[in-house]
């Protein structure tokens, strides 16, 4: 598996390079056949935080994950552990609905190891708590951040006065903010 490993606001040493070719290469026992599609890593230091961000496309699903803390090392490790969670969740789902040949299912490898089994259950209990509905007003994007945060939310569904269309705006980790906007 390939990865396209970047820097913002820091250097990428050999060192940081190799550490995390090294833990991302664990990923790869997961695959029948390594994935032909780059996956990309972003190290960063933000406001004293080294951040980690892994995206790894796959045919079907984008695998993708983040950590904040003070070491990237730790961060490192931290992501990694958190896309294994993510692959053997996909798994479990997949092997729950895809029962027959030529799916999705023929993406990950059927042996893994002995900690999935307690990890699948955590994954079968997964229910809806709370069912909300509401009107979906027009606005732009300015007055959606300003809704989002009287409310003290950390996202905010609204009808993009601009596109007419059903977008979303987030607080992103940095303080700043995001949208989500269809195709």
């Amino acid at each position: 598996m390939q990865f396209s490993i970047r820097g913002q606001q820091i250097e990428v040493t050999d060192a940081l390079r190799d550490y995390v070719d090294k833990k991302l290469s664990r990923l790869e026992k997961y695959f029948d056949a390594p994935p032909t599609s780059e996956g990309y890593v972003t190290l960063g230091v933000v406001r004293g935080l080294h951040t980690v961000e892994v995206t790894i496309p796959l045919a079907g699903v984008t695998l993708r994950a983040e950590d904040r803390s003070d070491d990237m090392y730790a961060s490192i490790d931290a992501v990694v552990d958190k896309l294994e969670r993510q692959i053997r969740k996909h798994k479990t789902k997949l092997n729950r609905k895809f029962r027959q040949e030529g799916s999705l299912k023929t993406l990950f490898v059927e042996g893994a190891p002995s900690s999935v089994a307690v990890e699948e259950q955590d994954y079968d209990d997964l229910e809806v708590v709370r069912n909300k509905r509401f009107t979906l007003k027009p606005m732009d994007v300015e007055e959606a951040i300003l809704q989002m945060n009287m409310v003290g939310h950390n996202f905010f569904v609204f009808s993009n006065i601009d596109t007419s269309e059903v977008s979303v705006v987030y607080k992103r980790n940095d303080g700043k903010y995001g949208l989500i906007e269809q195709d």
